[in-house]
């Protein structure tokens, strides 16, 4: 009877430990079972309204202020949301003496909000005199199409200048509207950055020289789908090569591009033929494709006509990243100082909708190139990773996937769980296999015995 019970316990132990090497054998791929990117089709019927800027996770509500005496505090590596109506609002800074810190603002008008060119935003970081720093305000202006708009006040760190002393500052955030233009409040997303300072003597405070701009050599390649995202924070992740993704009119698609000490970007986008609706259409600024700063400052942006049949816009090519950009005079290079990710938005104009069918989308094809580096970092004194800048491994990991900043944390985040469950896995496996081991050598002892 001993050896009848103990013989039963065996295979139950053996397919226990089967079971579990077989389950984490399958949790990998599980894991790691990402949505694929690829454009998002033609809507059958009527045109489905354009998804709406998405905002960061877990931003912070806050209120600002009408003056300084009751503006609320605003953190570094925060998001915030407010609202905006034509007017200003002012928000309290904590600022060290050691570094320089980018105040971005990124307005949302809803669909159908009427905007023009009159229109804009503007950041500026100032003293608590009231003195606005060096290189500041930060403006942007609306075209007559009601897209996400961002503007970056900042406070410099340069020697001997205004505004270096640690204490409190001030950002005030304004919003300009014409008397015919939506007068609304809307939705604007907040975020401060602070790039850590260099070592002493491991970055140039001067100027650069002349850097190479004429138009990039693009790629001719087939191209491969991705879906751009909605703004800054869902842009997908594109590496050098051709892509494919769709536009509907008024619509704006943000990718994001890694770019590394020393490395410059070329950039080309083109719209093809439309389903058209009248025999003839145009659009002043059908096609418009801009680059935006790690900070979310503008770099570049180009636009051009389009009549429903074919348009294209090259970009210059960026310059290379490099640190004394920031000194530089010409407005193209200035912000261009910090690795990290480049966010390129393409929007095809709102009047183009006048003549095309809107329920179907118009193809867009994009054409990256990234030349260059990476050149030596300067030496900062604290981790520039950890202040949202640079580029690693797990960055050109996400381009080459395609993976916006979500889908990158998630996959980080199933990457971390599973590492965990596998070594408790191994571990529990381990006192299976003991305890059969175990099991059958008693049990042949236990027949030896009989």
């Amino acid at each position: 009877m001993v050896r009848v019970r103990r013989m039963r316990r065996a295979p139950l132990a053996g397919a226990a430990a089967l079971g579990l090497v077989a389950w984490l054998a399958g949790f990998p791929a599980a894991a790691h079972a990402l949505p694929a990117a690829g454009p998002s089709g033609a809507p059958s019927g009527s045109a489905r309204p354009v998804p709406p800027y998405r905002p960061a996770d877990g931003a912070k509500p806050v209120r600002g202020a009408a003056s300084t005496a009751d503006a609320p505090p605003l953190e570094a590596g925060t998001f915030y949301e407010d609202t905006l109506a034509p007017g200003e609002r002012v928000y309290r800074l904590a600022l060290d003496g050691t570094s320089t810190v980018y105040v971005s603002a990124v307005l949302r008008p809803p669909a159908g909000s009427r905007t023009g060119y009159g229109d804009g935003l503007e950041v500026e970081v100032m003293t608590s005199g009231g003195r606005a720093c060096p290189n500041n305000p930060g403006r942007a202006s609306f075209g007559y199409d009601p897209v996400p708009l961002g503007a970056v006040g900042q406070r410099r760190l340069e020697e001997d200048a205004e505004c270096q002393s640690p204490g409190t500052y001030y950002a005030k955030v304004t919003r300009t509207a014409a008397k015919d233009s939506s007068q609304e409040a809307w939705p604007v997303e907040l975020l401060v950055m602070r790039e850590p300072a260099p070592a002493a003597g491991t970055a140039p405070t001067a100027a650069p020289g002349v850097w190479p701009s004429a138009s990039p050599t693009l790629p001719v390649t087939d191209p491969v789908a991705r879906t751009g995202g909605t703004g800054f924070n869902d842009a997908r992740a594109l590496g050098p090569g051709v892509w494919r993704d769709d536009l509907r009119p008024g619509q704006t698609r943000f990718y994001r591009v890694p770019l590394d000490w020393g490395q410059q970007l070329g950039i080309g986008a083109e719209i093809a033929k439309a389903r058209m609706t009248k025999d003839y259409g145009s659009a002043a600024n059908g096609l418009t494709v801009s680059v935006y700063s790690p900070y979310r400052g503008l770099v570049e942006s180009k636009d051009t006509s389009y009549d429903g049949k074919q348009a294209a816009v090259t970009l210059p090519r960026t310059a290379p990243v490099a640190y004394e950009n920031r000194f530089s005079d010409a407005t193209a290079a200035r912000p261009v100082r910090v690795a990290g990710w480049y966010y390129v938005a393409v929007t095809l104009g709102g009047k183009v909708g006048e003549f095309i069918e809107d329920a179907t989308p118009v193809p867009l094809t994009l054409r990256l190139d990234v030349s260059g580096g990476p050149a030596k970092a300067p030496g900062y004194r604290e981790s520039l990773a950890a202040a949202g800048f640079g580029v690693g491994e797990a960055d050109r990991a996400a381009a080459k996937e395609g993976l916006t900043a979500p889908e990158a944390a998630a996959a980080r985040d199933d990457a971390s769980v599973m590492r965990v469950v596998m070594v408790a896995g191994f571990g529990t496996g381990a006192v299976l296999l003991l305890g059969l081991g175990g099991w059958i050598l008693l049990a042949r002892r236990g027949a030896g015995r009989a």
